[in-house]
């Protein structure tokens, strides 16, 4: 068993035993068996000493639970570490950030409070899953689309709280953006309501996010200020139908016309979450092609090479498929002004229908519907390309640690950013996951990232290479000024150590907010490199 730091056995002991008068006896878990279920399934440092694992779990049904929690972790400065549903694979799942932490799992505070169709929002408690949310809006037979992430087991609140993204409108797509009214327990165990919960019986808690005063919201997404029991939500209305267009582009250098045009279209929230991708290439981000490998076999090619290879290929050099919701006219509308633009503004564009929706589907047609998550429905099939599928993927990862760079939406920056990463797997021998054609994403609708996905396995000398690799990535992008704006624990100090503006005077203010509120270090010690006090000396 590992112990929390600077607690003996029997101290720990005690605890537990406060634990289990909080919240019963069933739900404190301390057996060697029950932790490991707490692991980080991905682990950089899987079975290695410095691999984060968990002293023990414990579950509260309710808020006034946690506050106990809370308290009794206080006495015994016994770092906690909540989760929600623990399924942030790639991002340390269930896994503490500092090892010995008690983690407190919400799973147990799994309440839908309350959808409202008509004000088009959600109020959930963390433990609520996306299919816990789908399937309560489906059974009510309620109007209102939800954003999901990829896969869609997860908590709209940890989501958030993250900073996860989804597929569907700007508006809806960035999960913490859309959020409205939280209620959080302090490290003294205190409870607090931002906006207008601050005002008791008011009727607008999940209406206007703003409140009176200073908008605290913020301080509790990628930290550890406190931990959050419940959250509201903006829900789109359902839209009356949805409809897919794909714009293609034939040359290499169209790429910036091509990016104007979309940020023109999404901006002016005529389109929603739009698809890069390269027919000449074969697609998008991935393992460099047969192709692609003989391309650049000499280096980066030049311009004037990618135009040939692009002409030999007998395809567009670039695609995006721009996706529309709403009412038939409106969609068809938008699509046919999509066209007239690329028209008037790229040399050689051309154009393809795509799908074309009436919403909600019937349940038979979402059964066979490949593309759920473009319609708010959660879906596990992201692990059928990914990691753990051998039908579908004849060399599946172990796992993988994700590294999400934000880059301005220029087409310049993508190239760099190919390039860059590119390199920086080259020079650790490992086969490059960028090229020329590599294309961005759009979660969120001002920024484009750059994806990097590092395998990991539970071989140690194999996660040591990756280990490199992803640290390097992180170097090269903050020599390129590019954020990391998400990552795994195992990486957030270095991660954070790259925001250096005024001697990182962001993250001195977030020790001093740390220290004020939580003068202990119980919550979550470490994560996203803010530590209390006690464990700040001689770290970077």
């Amino acid at each position: 068993m590992a112990l929390p730091p600077n607690v003996s056995e029997e101290e720990f002991a005690s605890a537990l035993s406060e634990f289990a008068q909080a919240v019963g006896d069933e739900w404190v878990f301390s057996s060697d068996e029950d932790v490991a279920l707490y692991r980080d399934s991905y682990s950089i440092y899987w079975g290695e000493p410095e691999e984060r694992v968990a002293s023990a779990a414990v579950a509260p049904a309710n808020v006034e639970e946690v506050q106990q929690i809370v308290r009794v972790a206080n006495r015994y400065n016994i770092p906690i570490y909540p989760i929600s549903t623990g399924r942030n694979l790639t991002y340390g799942g269930a896994a503490p950030t500092l090892s010995g932490s008690v983690v407190v799992d919400l799973k147990r505070m799994n309440r839908v409070l309350e959808v409202d169709e008509d004000r088009h929002f959600a109020l959930v408690e963390p433990g609520v899953s996306y299919y816990d949310l789908y399937n309560y809006i489906q059974e009510r037979g309620l109007q209102v689309m939800l954003d999901v992430p990829d896969p869609g087991w997860g908590s709209p609140i940890g989501n958030s709280l993250d900073h996860g993204a989804g597929y569907t409108m700007a508006p809806f797509r960035d999960h913490f953006g859309s959020r409205c009214g939280i209620e959080f327990v302090t490290a003294e165990g205190e409870i607090v309501r931002t906006g207008t919960g601050a005002m008791p019986g008011t009727d607008t808690w999940q209406d206007y996010r703003y409140g009176v005063g200073p908008m605290i919201d913020g301080l509790l997404a990628q930290s550890n200020f406190g931990i959050v029991t419940k959250m509201g939500f903006w829900l789109a209305p359902m839209p009356e139908t949805f409809l897919t267009g794909t714009v293609t582009v034939p040359r290499y250098r169209d790429f910036d016309a091509l990016v104007k045009e979309v940020s023109y279209l999404e901006d002016s929230f005529l389109t929603g979450m739009p698809s890069f991708g390269s027919p000449a290439a074969g697609g998008g981000f991935g393992q460099a092609s047969p192709q692609m490998a003989e391309l650049m076999q000499d280096g980066w090619p030049s311009v004037e090479r990618l135009e040939e290879f692009v002409s030999a290929q007998g395809r567009p050099a670039w695609s995006v498929e721009l996706r529309f919701y709403g009412p038939e006219e409106v969609v068809r509308a938008s699509w046919d002004a999509a066209k007239r633009r690329f028209r008037d503004r790229v040399a050689g564009a051309a154009f393809e229908d795509g799908d074309f929706w009436r919403l909600p589907l019937s349940a038979e047609e979402l059964a066979t519907n490949p593309r759920k998550p473009l319609l708010g429905v959660p879906a596990l099939e992201i692990f059928a390309t990914m990691a753990r599928n051998p039908r579908t993927n004849d060399a599946p990862l172990e796992g993988h640690a994700d590294l999400f760079a934000i880059l301005p939406r220029k087409a310049e920056a993508v190239h760099e950013a190919a390039r860059a990463m590119s390199d920086a797997y080259g020079e650790l021998g490992v086969p490059p996951a960028h090229h020329p054609f590599s294309t961005p994403l759009n979660f969120y609708s001002r920024a484009f990232i750059v994806p990097a996905i590092v395998p990991t396995w539970r071989d140690p000398a194999r996660n040591a290479q990756s280990r490199a690799l992803y640290s390097r990535l992180v170097d090269r992008c903050a020599e390129h000024d590019w954020i990391v704006y998400r990552t795994n624990p195992a990486f957030q100090d270095q991660v954070v150590s790259k925001l250096s503006y005024n001697d990182n005077a962001l993250l001195r203010f977030e020790e001093k907010l740390k220290d004020g509120i939580d003068p202990n270090g119980i919550i979550s010690p470490g994560r996203y490199g803010i530590w209390p006090a006690s464990m700040r000396s001689g770290r970077a």
